[in-house]
């Protein structure tokens, strides 16, 4: 079979499958297709996977597409997004990256310090969500780490419930990607949340690290969704466009987010691998756009 009949294979069982279900069919010329946003769904993207596009050109450019936020951006580059009437729909900057995180006590007055300082700039500027890591095992064993994030958020909970502001623990593969990495199943960080005891610590569910790291994608959400506050796309294998190219088909996935009552963002964080990106990226939004 030939690269474009099986495309148009892949199609055709698509179709039938969305007819059979109620799903949105896949829209592989998003970009050029005057579709309005049906508004279920607040979308975001990461600005990193679409480097060098500047963070300002991205801003006019969602805008085209018909959505409004912007993940994990700092606060020295908020004033970008304000201009543009674009929001953070996931603030970074007290962190101390990926591999030094909470599990480390010896990260923990500097972490204590940078969340303190700047989760009230993000009550201040309106938003709402400010990202956290675990940090690496380097040996450490997941129940003395789990002790360890937990004593060291409890220090910055009370900052946290005073401002509005939710501290989102991402969950990262260690397979592929982030080798090492700590808070790499649903189920440490789940622990670590009811350890910390406090409404305002959730976690980042991104269903691209969770399908390598676990699976069963859809149950996971349905049974524990009251832990996750914010969600990530990609594909997989190989983190790309979440098209019909990849083994995760996402309309299922988001419908199952929106039956739990899902209010908060829904952030596109593919890389893109095709010419267009911004194509790709408005793609991606039609795709979960229920």
């Amino acid at each position: 079979m030939t690269q474009t009949s099986r495309r148009n294979s892949l199609k055709k069982i698509l179709m039938g499958t969305a007819a059979a279900t109620g799903l949105p069919l896949i829209n592989t010329n998003a970009k050029d297709m005057d579709y309005q946003l049906k508004g279920n769904v607040n979308h975001a993207v990461c600005h990193w996977p679409f480097n060098p596009m500047t963070i300002e050109e991205l801003c006019i450019e969602i805008k085209k597409i018909g959505f409004n936020a912007i993940d994990l951006i700092g606060p020295n580059n908020w004033h970008i997004l304000q201009k543009h009437g674009v929001v953070c729909s996931m603030c970074n900057g007290a962190d101390m990256g990926i591999v030094k995180g909470w599990n480390d006590p010896k990260n923990h007055e500097q972490l204590i310090k940078g969340y303190e300082e700047i989760i009230p700039l993000v009550a201040k500027a309106g938003y709402k969500n400010l990202i956290a890591f675990s940090g690496n095992r380097n040996g450490m064993d997941d129940e003395t780490g789990l002790k360890n994030s937990a004593e060291g958020l409890k220090k910055i909970m009370a900052t946290a419930e005073k401002h509005n502001v939710m501290i989102i623990m991402e969950l990262l593969n260690s397979k592929v990607d982030h080798a090492d990495y700590m808070c790499d199943k649903s189920a440490w960080g789940i622990e670590l949340c009811k350890r910390v005891g406090s409404s305002n610590l959730k976690l980042l569910y991104d269903i691209y690290h969770m399908q390598i790291m676990e699976g069963d994608i859809i149950r996971t959400i349905k049974r524990d969704h009251q832990y996750f506050g914010h969600y990530h796309t990609a594909g997989n294998p190989g983190r790309n466009e979440i098209d019909e190219t990849q083994e995760i088909y996402y309309p299922p996935i988001v419908k199952a987010i929106l039956d739990t009552g899902y209010k908060g963002y829904f952030c596109q964080e593919f890389v893109p691998k095709k010419a267009d990106k911004m194509a790709s990226l408005a793609e991606a939004v039609r795709i979960c756009d229920l």
